[in-house]
């Protein structure tokens, strides 16, 4: 109806585009871009597919994902005891969870308002 309405008044495609769709649609680009980013950090599949060799190469999920499944935090302790090992073992698995997840929360807040505002539109009705 609102294309409609704007075609009566005389717009044409373009300003029913820019005018009237677009800004409609920011929500749902907000969400379609949040999911996107969240599934392009979180990916570690494809770099343990294509760079198995090379360790230092590894994105930081790679890496996070050995530190979780194969509790591989030895190489990141000389001299330590048997008590004093778990201990840094828990806080390198816990710090680096907390590296892996602190960019997407650093970005959610900004997009929020447009999870808000779409949830607003979708509630006028007509």
């Amino acid at each position: 109806s609102l294309e409609e309405s704007a075609r009566l008044d005389g717009a044409n495609d373009f300003i029913i585009l820019f005018r009237i769709i677009l800004p409609l649609s920011i929500p749902i680009l907000m969400v379609m871009i949040l999911f996107y980013g969240v599934a392009q950090w979180n990916a570690w599949f494809g770099a343990l597919i294509y760079l198995n060799k090379s360790k230092e190469l590894f994105p930081l999920q790679l890496i996070l994902r050995e530190i979780l499944v194969a509790s591989d935090t030895s190489s990141m302790m000389n001299n330590a005891s048997d008590m004093d090992r778990a201990s840094i073992s828990a806080t390198i698995k816990y710090s680096t969870i907390m590296v892996a997840t602190l960019p997407i929360l650093f970005v959610y807040p900004f997009l929020q308002k447009h999870f808000v505002s779409g949830i607003m539109v979708g509630a006028i009705k007509g």
